[in-house]
């Protein structure tokens, strides 16, 4: 299982890290390392997950320890979108083109 990370170019005050694949025990503390290295730099970080297929327990407590320090966490609607809010994460939720 993997994940893949992008940092999508953006503007100075907002990183945008593009999520693919699973979001799982082995890559959470990853996750985690890279969100807090963009906000040690002070800027804006949001996390977009249209592309992740899964999330497991570990991985689920990474994104709620990251959007509580104020990780914007993006998804469309559907599984992932709803086990994150049923933890109680705060998702914006994004429309499929």
């Amino acid at each position: 299982m993997t994940l893949r990370i992008t940092r999508k170019r953006g503007s100075r005050s907002r990183a945008t890290l593009v999520l693919e694949g699973k979001v799982v025990a082995e890559w959470a503390a990853l996750l985690e390392r890279e969100c807090s290295d963009l906000l040690r730099s002070r800027r804006a970080v949001s996390l977009d997950l249209a592309g992740v297929s899964f999330v497991d327990r570990a991985g689920v407590r990474a994104l709620g320890r990251v959007s509580r320090r104020g990780v914007e966490v993006r998804c469309f609607p559907g599984p992932v979108a709803c086990v994150l809010e049923g933890e109680g994460i705060r998702v914006t939720l994004g429309r499929r083109s």
